[in-house]
């Protein structure tokens, strides 16, 4: 693989404040307004059980899967059409008849992906592809900077003419995040130039003291912060502020769905709530808490909390999902979450994680990370097949047996979509996912999400090497020992997940501490020795817990959970002469766990009695017994009818039977 750092003078890249690169999404900066640290993805590492196996199945199956697809659907084409070569744009049409514009975001976002997967381990056919890949998006880029496959063959070659729907600024921000993961994993400078370069022709036109005019859909914001601490280049940061302030007076127009639906009704400083496009919004608010925390601006950071903590209570699915609109992809009225309707697109989850991490960072608060676990088990994972190879856009919490003409296939996954964003969206959050999982102090090591594997980080005192032991999420023991450990005192954190019981922590001395249900984590601080370790032991029981009686569409339904996992029915789990939507539980149902490695592998299943409703027609009797699988392995089998939430017999709304968190709550996680 030929490496051509296009940085002048920056080939040692050591950022805005001296620090040597890391492999790392987001980088704050030294002086940035931040709680925690990330640490270098190189410095974590999953060896067994659920993640890594997902990572493994990312890297072996899905980014090669993708490839092929790219190629069918035409977007590599597109590009060297946009290069000078013969031939005819290829695209379907959104819903105003107007090809999609943004279809290069597909090979940047599957480019990333392979930037940070190549920095855990060389792979010549991925190398091979990435290449000629690369090389296809420098050939498009023209002379003065600028880029877009659709503009440069199907719109006149004009740039900025439609900012409202033309994607330029956001096709931008994918390329830039494309070109720092290949700086930070790699050393690798080819992409960071072309994007800088592109970034360059948008800030001569809108930088301060230029155009006014944001794109409809953020994106750039993040990245350009990005791009500023991984250049130093002060501009990168000026312009993601301006903006960032910019949007919420009406640039761009009511358009199609109102002013809302691109997050331009109010100022991102002032907005009280979440609104419009789901993705767009947490897009949006990345970016705000990445300007946040850059230039200590405490406002506005508070601005993006208190819009987080009311969509978490009043806007997010049980699964992490979020977007009940499918019209117009978004956020419906507090409370407004039918299952069977949902869209809650596979991008918001994956935007939602990382706001939420970038949250985390600044804040420290475990919540946040509580909301990343239940969005990647549930929210996320669910978009792509066990087997890596398929996948979901709208990810709904309800599938009916007797379904409208035409709406029989919408519940399978499928291989791609004519708007792809979500495939390459999940390709690039699992080749990233050890970024994820712990974060460092003054004071020592945080660990925020649980996988077999081992974790390194510099403390004060000097370096501190972890390895990490657990079947989690199937079994609730987590245990951490020390490899290398400098002599002076640190403190190791470790989150409690809101889905333990009876949670209990053995430090190196035998002592044992039980902290509060409650508690969103637990420190251990002393002078650690190589082979202490730490256990965190949590029972996992099935828990039953009902819907908050203002959600119309759940009232009188239960879910069921166990430990980070939400379950969901399938046909193939309820008696064949019953149809789904007859079956009821008790309100005190007592799910029990079961093997369902006919599912999955390692895959943990519930089995619980049932009855048939009054009025149904069954020659079984009404008592029954049904399985209940994770919501995300479901759809891997025939696709016939599934649901999370569950009525029950009597149909009243019931009390909760527990205390985790409620569709339409308020709980720890958010």
């Amino acid at each position: 693989m030929t490496r051509t750092p296009t940085v002048p003078g920056r080939h040692d890249e050591r950022g805005p404040e001296g620090r040597r690169p890391m492999r790392s999404a987001v980088l704050p900066g030294d002086s940035a307004l931040s709680r925690l640290r990330p640490l270098d993805g190189a410095a974590v590492s999953m060896t067994s059980g659920f993640w890594a196996e997902r990572i493994r199945t990312n890297r072996t199956t899905t980014i090669g899967a993708g490839h092929a697809q790219l190629i069918h659907a035409g977007n590599f084409q597109n590009l060297r059409l946009a290069a000078g070569a013969n031939g005819r744009y290829q695209a379907l049409s959104d819903t105003s008849g107007s090809p999609f514009p943004f279809l290069d975001t597909d090979v940047y976002k599957w480019l990333e992906a392979i930037g940070w997967e190549l920095g855990r381990g060389r792979d010549p056919d991925m190398e091979t592809a990435a290449d000629e890949a690369i090389d296809l998006v420098r050939a498009a880029q023209h002379e003065d900077g600028y880029i877009n496959s659709y503009v440069q063959v199907v719109g006149g070659g004009l740039p900025y003419r439609d900012l409202a729907w033309g994607h330029e600024f956001y096709c931008v921000g994918h390329l830039i995040q494309a070109g720092i993961a290949w700086q930070r994993s790699l050393d690798d400078g080819r992409l960071l130039g072309i994007a800088m370069r592109a970034a360059d022709h948008i800030d001569r036109e809108f930088g301060p003291g230029g155009r006014d005019g944001i794109d409809g859909h953020p994106e750039i914001e993040m990245a350009l912060v990005e791009l500023w601490r991984t250049t130093g280049e002060r501009r990168y940061l000026d312009l993601a502020s301006r903006l960032i302030e910019l949007r919420g007076h009406g640039l761009l127009g009511a358009g199609r769905f109102g002013s809302a639906y691109w997050q331009d009704h109010a100022p991102v400083r002032t907005a009280t709530t979440v609104a419009g496009h789901a993705v767009r919004q947490l897009y949006l608010d990345c970016g705000a808490v990445d300007v946040a925390v850059e230039t200590g601006d405490q406002e506005l950071l508070d601005a993006v909390i208190r819009r987080w903590t009311d969509m978490v209570a009043t806007r997010r699915y049980v699964t992490g999902g979020l977007g009940s609109r499918r019209w117009d992809e978004a956020f419906g009225d507090p409370y407004e979450l039918p299952p069977d309707q949902a869209y809650a697109e596979t991008c918001a989850s994956i935007a939602s994680v990382m706001l939420g991490w970038r949250l985390l960072l600044a804040t420290g608060e475990p919540r946040f990370a509580d909301a990343i676990e239940r969005t990647m088990f549930n929210g996320m994972l669910s978009g792509v097949s066990l087997d890596g190879t398929r996948f979901f856009y709208v990810n709904p919490l309800q599938v009916r047996s007797r379904r409208s003409a035409g709406e029989g296939e919408g519940a399978g996954r499928k291989a791609w979509y004519p708007c792809a964003c979500c495939p390459p969206n999940l390709m690039r959050l699992l080749s990233s996912w050890e970024q994820y999982v712990a974060s460092t102090d003054d004071a020592g090591i945080q660990i925020h999400q649980y996988g077999s594997g081992t974790i390194a980080a510099e403390t004060a005192g000097g370096p501190v090497r972890l390895e990490v032991e657990t079947d989690y999420p199937w079994h609730g023991r987590v245990l951490v020992r020390i490899l290398e450990s400098p002599a002076e005192p640190w403190t190791l954190t470790m989150r409690i997940p809101p889905g333990g019981r009876s949670v209990t922590v053995t430090d190196p001395a035998g002592s044992v501490v039980r902290p509060p249900v409650d508690a969103g984590s637990v420190d251990c601080h002393r002078a650690w020795r190589a082979d202490d370790t730490v256990e965190l032991a949590m029972e996992l029981p099935p828990r039953v817990i009902a819907s908050d009686p203002r959600t119309d569409a759940t009232r009188g339904c239960v879910v069921v959970e166990r430990g980070p996992l939400v379950y969901c029915i399938e046909t193939a789990d309820i008696p064949d002469a019953v149809e789904l939507e007859d079956v009821a539980v008790a309100e005190a149902v007592e799910p029990v766990a079961t093997d369902r490695s006919d599912v999955g592998a390692s895959i943990v299943g519930l089995s619980m009695p049932a009855s048939i409703r009054k009025g149904a027609t069954s020659t079984l009797g009404n008592d029954i017994e049904i399985g209940a699988i994770p919501y995300f392995a479901w759809a891997n089998r025939a696709v016939a009818a599934m649901r999370v939430w569950i009525p029950t017999v009597d149909s009243a709304a019931p009390t909760d039977t527990d205390t985790g968190p409620v569709e339409g709550s308020a709980q720890r996680d958010g």
